[in-house]
């Protein structure tokens, strides 16, 4: 019996060094360059943006109002600092499921979840948006579908659809969304 868990152990220890060293291939996106523009009362999407989130102290911030990241002192309705996601000041964020993207047609009016209390808490709607692979050691999205009402009222969706890119590596979230401009639900 000790040599069959023995045996057990080592092949384990096995693969996960096996899956370790195998490279990865970075998938093609690179990380967007601000270009705020502002928006209005229009649907905006679906569209992709990449955003570089390897910066140990600091958010990157999104703004859905000008399409783009922005910098500290602005306003901003979600922000990334690697695997984690949180709400803008006074924003929440729904988890619809792993529904597919074109299906979500309207944001809910309900269900929406502000951020946890500390600095640097993911939201709780989208805390675990990824899968991890002991074998590989990569991030995976979950491909979830989340809604986030923003601090004016606004409504958006976003999938968290990569968390690699081309020059980047690792904390590189690339995501698609689509985001209202007129104070409606309306998504599509």
């Amino acid at each position: 019996m000790v040599m069959v868990l023995a045996g057990a152990f080592l092949l384990l220890v096995a693969a996960l060094v096996m899956g370790s060293l195998r490279s990865v291939e970075l998938p093609p996106y690179t990380p967007t360059p601000p270009a705020p523009g502002v928006v209005g009362d229009s649907l905006v999407g679906p569209a992709l943006y990449t955003i570089d989130a390897t910066n140990n102290s600091a958010w990157q911030r999104f703004d859905f109002d000008v399409n783009s990241l922005v910098t500290t002192g602005q306003g901003w309705d979600i922000g990334f600092h690697r695997n984690h996601v949180m709400a803008g000041p006074g924003a929440a964020i729904a988890d619809l499921g792993a529904v597919p993207f074109d299906s979500v047609l309207e944001a809910p009016a309900e269900g929406y979840r502000p951020n946890g209390p500390g600095k640097w808490d993911s939201n709780p709607a989208v805390g675990k948006w990824y899968d991890y692979s002991l074998i590989s050691h990569l991030l995976t999205s979950r491909r979830h579908i989340y809604a986030v009402r923003t601090a004016d009222g606004h409504y958006a969706k976003i999938e968290l659809i990569n968390y690699y890119c081309m020059g980047v590596g690792t904390a590189c979230l690339t995501f698609r969304y689509a985001y209202q401009g007129d104070g409606t639900r309306r998504l599509e």
